[in-house]
């Protein structure tokens, strides 16, 4: 195409031909295998506009409100069954500004196309191919670049976030390091699965719930063989559960050929919802690997037979971040301090802790390493 473009937003130049290449790699991968509604690659021309146009309407206000909004790169062909414009609109900051109350829901993307000398707005669509580009704007200043999963539910996969002049661009070879947990690897695409009632796409439901009420909390999912867990926990404990509460737990174990997946989706945000709210009270939230609650504002201590944990690694799936050694204390408060030493006391457990400014951190034991391993993923999860 010739269009031509140059943007006055100068991190959207220097991403843009990192992310077109992400996308001719997953894309190329995915037709070798035989996949099929596959999107169309930007180039890196079309990426920067997108951006660019993005950015600055990030910072304008309708009414009072911020700009949010959700676009897609696509053909109204692809998108199923489309709401389609009379007359395409420009795709520029004003449009933008002006159509975003109507498509701020989640779900709804705003499809975007060229004619070979520019781009245009031809409608929305809640239906996208396999790796279709997205850029969400998340609030003033704050972009993600994303793609639909080619298998697995719920959350997109990130390729990069733009907050002011700040680019961190995922490193997805973050999730082949060794004792990686399923989590992390899940959010990375590296081993999705499609199944609606798996437990780690629930986990990461979960998480985004979790991070999603802004209070902070931490919540531990311990082995459910066995109750190890209470050595690192002060008894009594505020606010036990018994029975284990299983709302969440029964709905993936649900036979899926019987229910819909819009009545799942509906039920595990309410049961998902249920279990999160309860992390904003001060202390952990305890539940099992058959993601069952047992407890919450429960108060982490070291474990009798224990060393006081003193180091551990660090480190955050984005492109130049290096695995360092830190002191736990060193990456946040006693909510960061406790939730490594319970999981330095409890090797079998993970440990989830959102802060209130949206950082979010997996704790899990490297058996590699014989230590304790933080991965901030909260880039993961916008």
């Amino acid at each position: 195409m010739e269009l031509m473009y140059e943007s006055t937003y100068q991190a959207a130049n220097k991403v843009a031909g990192t992310i077109e290449e992400h996308f001719l790699k997953h894309l190329a991968a995915a037709k070798a295998e035989g996949e099929e509604d596959l999107a169309t690659v930007p180039n890196a021309v079309i990426v920067e506009n997108m951006i660019d146009v993005a950015f600055w309407a990030s910072l304008g206000r309708e009414e009072g409100n911020t700009t949010k909004i959700s676009l897609a790169f696509l053909q109204p062909c692809q998108a199923g069954k489309p709401l389609l414009f009379e007359q395409r609109l420009p795709l520029n900051v004003k449009v933008l500004t002006k159509l975003a109350p109507g498509v701020e829901r989640a779900g709804v993307h705003v499809g975007v196309w060229h004619d070979g000398n520019e781009l245009y707005i031809w409608g929305t669509t809640i239906k996208l191919p396999n790796f279709c580009f997205v850029l969400d704007v998340s609030e003033p200043g704050l972009l993600v670049v994303k793609h639909r999963r080619l298998v697995g539910l719920g959350k997109f996969t990130n390729v990069a976030v733009l907050k002011g002049d700040q680019v961190k661009v995922v490193d997805e070879s973050r999730g082949l390091l060794p004792d990686s947990p399923a989590i992390l690897t899940s959010l990375l695409g590296l081993n999705s699965s499609p199944l609606w009632n798996d437990s780690v796409n629930v986990l990461i439901q979960i998480a985004v719930s979790m991070r999603a009420h802004k209070r902070g909390g931490i919540l531990l999912v311990t082995p459910s063989n066995n109750d190890h867990w209470r050595d690192s926990i002060i008894h009594p404990l505020q606010y036990p559960v018994f029975p284990a509460f299983s709302g969440v737990a029964d709905l993936i174990r649900q036979d899926g050929s019987k229910v819909t997946e819009i009545y799942w989706q509906s039920a595990l945000k309410r049961e998902v919802e249920n279990i999160t709210g309860l992390t904003a009270v001060d202390g952990a939230t305890l539940i099992n690997d058959q993601l069952e609650l047992m407890a919450f504002g429960a108060k982490i201590t070291r474990s009798g037979k224990s060393t006081p944990v003193d180091q551990m690694l660090m480190m955050e799936p984005v492109i130049g971040g290096i695995p360092v050694l830190v002191h736990p204390s060193s990456i946040g408060g006693t909510r960061h301090f406790s939730a490594a030493q319970f999981v330095h006391d409890q090797n079998g457990s993970l440990a989830l802790v959102a802060s209130q400014d949206g950082y979010f951190t997996i704790f899990s034991w490297s058996e590699q390493a014989k230590m304790v391993q933080a991965h901030r993923i909260d880039i993961l999860l916008l």
